[in-house]
């Protein structure tokens, strides 16, 4: 076993919650196939035990599993005898530039694809969708704009934000309460989202520019995906590649692959120099 947590509250800041009491999480180097969750009874007190990975630990905090990082944060460690879990929580309180970047990079993968859901789901005159992607757009927006700032995002992110970025926190209002018509107020977010993807992207993206950087022949998605900084994060290549080359911050090549039958165009993608940040 790697460690041990204990988490008294786990829902604190959802009250209307009920069914867990106590959280354990049970830190291992190798967790099976159904021996992630049991449910226990103790007295009053309705006990989850959920066994996890290291690796699980880090997807929640690049990925921004909101109530995997508090519980790292605010539980209790009761076993540790290799340090790996004080490891970690230093790493989310020193915020190392990898980590950062990594988060930056998966909340902004988030954001362009919520946004261009609800950018395609207005033109399709679905609103109610388009509401549903651009609230999300939000979220992950502000996101960014706390990791920005060095900042670990919260369960209560709104709160935050009225303090650290009273802009986004007035869009949120505009969308949530505005007496305008549901369809005046998405299309006035889409809009703030559009310019803010265009100006957060060269940032947001400075590791994977780098990544792509760091050797002279371009890469595939699938060697993308394969990278150690980049392996397992939870985002859209794809869709981030293709934006990425419209900016003219990626250039994008089609090297012939030949196997049986036509020649197939492969799409490799390598970074342009000149929009490298140091």
């Amino acid at each position: 076993m790697v460690g041990l947590m204990l988490i008294a509250d786990p829902y604190s800041s959802m009250p209307m919650i009920d069914g867990t009491d106590r959280l354990v999480l049970v830190v291992r180097d190798r967790v099976l196939p159904g021996e992630e969750i049991e449910q226990w009874m103790l007295g009053d007190l309705r006990v989850r035990v959920r066994r996890v990975t290291l690796d699980t630990l880090e997807r929640w905090v690049i990925g921004g599993d909101r109530d995997g990082v508090q519980w790292l944060v605010q539980g209790e460690v009761l076993s540790d005898e290799m340090g790996r879990l004080a490891e970690l929580r230093n790493r989310l309180e020193e915020w190392p530039d990898l980590l950062r970047e990594q988060k930056l990079l998966c909340e902004f993968s988030r954001f362009m694809l919520t946004y261009s859901h609800a950018k395609r789901n207005l033109q399709q005159g679905q609103v109610l969708d388009a509401y549903s992607n651009v609230l999300a757009s939000l979220h992950h927006w502000a996101h960014i704009s706390l990791v920005e700032q060095g900042m670990l995002p919260e369960l209560t992110v709104w709160e935050q934000m009225r303090r650290v970025n009273p802009g986004i926190y007035k869009l949120y209002e505009e969308l949530t309460t505005s007496p305008e018509t549901l369809e005046k107020r998405v299309q006035l977010v889409v809009l703030a989202c559009e310019f803010s993807v265009l100006t957060k992207m060269r940032t947001s993206c400075a590791l994977l520019v780098h990544v792509l950087a760091s050797r002279e022949t371009p890469w595939t998605v699938a060697e993308l995906q394969q990278e150690d900084r980049l392996r397992e994060l939870p985002i859209d290549f794809s869709l981030l590649m293709q934006k990425l080359v419209q900016r003219g911050l990626v250039r994008e090549v089609a090297k012939a692959a030949r196997g049986q039958g036509a020649v197939k165009l492969e799409l490799r993608y390598t970074a342009e120099e000149e929009h490298i940040l140091p």
